[in-house]
């Protein structure tokens, strides 16, 4: 099963607390039509501006028909470099998700990670919590897999479970672990000439708001950190931000006060979206 919350445990949070009234700071995705998503950094690298529309899907091969927007973020694993070809194509920017913080059995490179990294269940089946404290041991697996990205075409990468320091994985990290290997995961991408976005984590946003090139989130109106994310849009960067148990109609209009990136998904991550 994919990824549809920042932990399982934010999702059993998130059902029993479904139309909570915390949404103080609001969140957003510029919803309408098709834009070329241009926009370069000096290094040459993508860099997405806020108010770009988007499309999550997750759960499968990509459906490039889903949405007419400019930005696509699809998984690494399980498309293809004809599907990254065909969404540039269309003059669309293709993100590549990667979990760069759990093992996961259902992976082809599964057997690349010895036992001495594997720690407790996150709460996705077939998957176990990574020892981010053993860089050495981690980071050429990380390359590996970026350079996938990067062969395949990719523009940016979506680095998932990065805030591991605040779960119980079975290991006694800290955030100074996380912000060693946050700043790891954000080299190896920009050594490959690819754009990083930083997946919630939202204490470490002033630490690695000049290191990453746009942030990723999950619900942020429900929780009401919306405005946490500010650096990330008064720096330029794109937020792209999704719900899951709030209707639009609550979070929307403050989402685009804030410049956020915003739409409504299921779980699943499909090719299902309402955007703002």
């Amino acid at each position: 099963m994919k990824r549809g919350a920042r932990t399982w445990g934010r999702v059993l949070a998130a059902l029993t607390v479904a139309g909570s009234a915390a949404l103080l700071s609001g969140c957003s995705d510029q919803g309408g039509g098709h834009d070329r998503a241009s926009d370069k950094p000096a290094e040459g690298r993508w860099q997405p501006r806020p108010g770009l529309a988007w499309q999550w899907q997750l759960n499968g091969k990509v459906d490039p028909t889903a949405a007419d927007v400019p930005v696509y973020d699809i998984d690494g694993f399980e498309n293809d470099a004809e599907d990254v070809a065909r969404l540039h194509r269309d003059g669309r920017k293709v993100i590549c998700y990667i979990n760069v913080g759990a093992w996961e059995d259902y992976r082809p490179d599964k057997d690349d990670f010895p036992h001495s990294v594997r720690g407790g269940r996150n709460g996705w089946r077939g998957e176990r919590w990574l020892d981010i404290r053993q860089v050495s041991v981690l980071r050429p697996i990380m390359e590996r897999r970026f350079d996938m990205c990067r062969k395949k075409g990719f523009d940016a990468v979506e680095p998932d479970l990065v805030e591991a320091y605040t779960e119980d994985t079975g290991f006694p990290l800290t955030a100074r672990d996380q912000l060693r290997y946050n700043r790891m995961i954000a080299a190896i991408a920009h050594e490959r000439g690819l754009a990083v976005g930083l997946k919630n984590d939202l204490a470490q946003i002033p630490q690695l708001v000049g290191t990453y090139d746009f942030a990723v989130n999950e619900q942020c109106a429900q929780y009401g950190e919306c405005a946490r994310l500010t650096p990330f849009i008064k720096a330029g960067k794109a937020v792209f931000h999704v719900e899951y148990t709030e209707s639009t109609d609550r979070f929307c209009a403050a989402s685009r006060k804030l410049g956020l990136s915003s739409m409504r998904k299921k779980w699943e991550l499909g090719t299902w979206r309402q955007a703002c």
